[in-house]
C-alpha cells in the first residue's frame, strides 16, 4: 500500500491492517500486527515525511515523500515490510522515562519473532518484522 509520509498515515495503515487481517481470517492477531505496522510506519514517516502539516494543504503538493506498507501471510507468520526513501537504518535506543518517543523498536523486538532492516542499492530501506500466527511453531 503506497501512502504519503504524513502524520495521519499511521492511522490509515492501522485501518488497512485491520481490514487485511479480517480478510485473512486472523482476528486474534489484529492488536499485535496493528501495533507493529504502526510503529514501523511511524518510523518511516519520521525518517522521510513532513512532520507538521501547514494550514493550506496545497503547500504539500510535491513535498510529501511516499512510504510503502506491505503485509504478507505465510503458514507460520505475518510479514510486515515498510519501505521509505531514507538510507539511514533505524536505531534502537533506550528512552528515558519522561520521553514520549524512542520505544517503538523495543516494542517491535519484543512482539515479533524477528525483525531487521535491508538497505537497498537503489536507495532507501525496508524495515521488516515477522509476527507468529498463534498456534504455529
Amino acid at each position: 500500500m503506497l501512502m504519503p509520509a504524513l502524520p495521519h498515515t499511521a492511522g490509515k495503515a492501522r485501518q488497512y491492517v485491520r481490514w487485511l487481517l479480517d480478510v485473512w481470517k486472523l482476528p486474534s492477531m489484529v492488536d499485535t500486527v496493528e501495533l507493529l505496522a504502526s510503529e514501523l510506519v511511524t518510523n518511516a514517516i519520521n525518517a522521510t515525511g513532513v512532520m507538521e502539516i501547514p494550514e493550506g494543504t496545497s503547500q504539500l503538493v510535491g513535498k510529501a515523500q511516499h512510504i510503502y506498507l506491505c503485509l504478507s501471510v505465510r503458514p507460520e507468520a505475518v510479514l510486515i515490510e515498510v519501505w521509505d526513501s531514507s538510507s539511514t537504518p533505524p536505531l534502537q535506543r533506550a528512552a528515558a522515562d519522561d520521553e514520549e518517543n524512542g520505544r517503538g523498536l523495543v516494542l517491535v523486538q519484543a512482539l515479533s519473532k524477528d525483525w531487521g532492516c535491508v538497505l537497498l542499492p537503489t536507495g532507501g530501506k525496508i524495515v521488516w518484522c515477522e509476527c507468529l500466527i498463534e498456534g504455529s511453531a
